[in-house]
């Protein structure tokens, strides 16, 4: 099958890594299904896109509702669609100390970060695993190897989706369908508006993030070539390998220094 004639979906697929890697898609002449809550800024995408000749079907769904996430897979198999590619890039973050912080939002952050992603997973691997084709591409993080001082919940929630992901590759050997990992770290994009977290000093520092382009393409890449998994970014990959040979504990201080709020840093 030509790429023209495959589909790929994509959540999250609005801005930040998600809409580079549908525009990246849609050079490679897949046809997209995007996937956000706004449904203005997903008909602004799909004009985008269609230049580039392809087919471009919009869904607009709440992923912080359970309901919602199966709704997605039940309106893709109404149209009597096939998803050759999925990639589950919708997530957020929250910023703030965990005593501090919203119980509420930080469970609606477990929902879109791993309930919805497990949903989607779930729904559109057993149809690919019928036709013994098709490729998922996981949003997860360098954050999934670290503790997160600040950011706690979301860096667990980005470790449930690197060790989740390659639990369900090493079932799916022997089939010809791959589960792919993008991980990248701060790249520059609004995810940190989203999480309240501009006072951090690792956003404060622009020069220290990466480009979403970038991101997307190292993603795409790692996918395409059936790959496992991949940290975008020499400088992320540094720091991980460092942070594999260092006791957790002190990975967790220097992760703290990383992000505490500016105003915090001499104390």
């Amino acid at each position: 099958m030509s790429s023209t004639q495959k589909y790929a979906l994509i959540t999250g697929a609005t801005s930040g890594i998600g809409f580079e890697l549908a525009k990246i898609f849609a050079k490679e002449k897949y046809n997209l299904i995007l996937v956000a809550r706004n449904e203005q800024e997903l008909n602004n995408c799909s004009n985008e896109l269609k230049q580039s000749g392809i087919d471009v079907i919009t869904i607009s769904k709440d992923l912080f509702k359970r309901e919602e996430a199966f709704a997605v897979y039940d309106e893709v198999k109404s149209r009597g669609l096939q998803v050759d590619v999925l990639v589950n890039d919708a997530g957020q973050g929250y910023y703030g100390q965990f005593k501090d912080t919203d119980i509420e939002r930080e469970l609606d952050m477990v929902q879109l970060n791993i309930g919805s992603l497990i949903i989607l997973t779930k729904c559109f691997l057993k149809d690919m695993v019928a036709r013994n084709e098709g490729k998922i591409l996981q949003l997860g993080s360098i954050a999934s190897q670290t503790p997160g001082p600040w950011q706690s919940v979301y860096h667990g929630t980005k470790a449930f989706v690197l060790s989740f992901s390659e639990a369900i590759r090493e079932e799916l050997k022997g089939t010809n369908v791959t589960v792919t990992v993008l991980q990248p770290g701060a790249t520059d994009t609004d995810f940190f508006n989203k999480a309240e977290m501009q006072d951090s000093k690792i956003v404060q520092d622009k020069s220290s993030l990466s480009d979403a382009a970038e991101v997307a393409q190292d993603g795409f890449d790692a996918l395409m070539a059936g790959d496992d998994k991949v940290i975008s970014g020499f400088k992320n990959k540094a720091m991980i390998a460092m942070s594999n040979v260092t006791p957790e504990s002190t990975v967790a201080h220097m992760m703290n220094e990383m992000q505490k709020p500016v105003d915090k840093k001499d104390e």
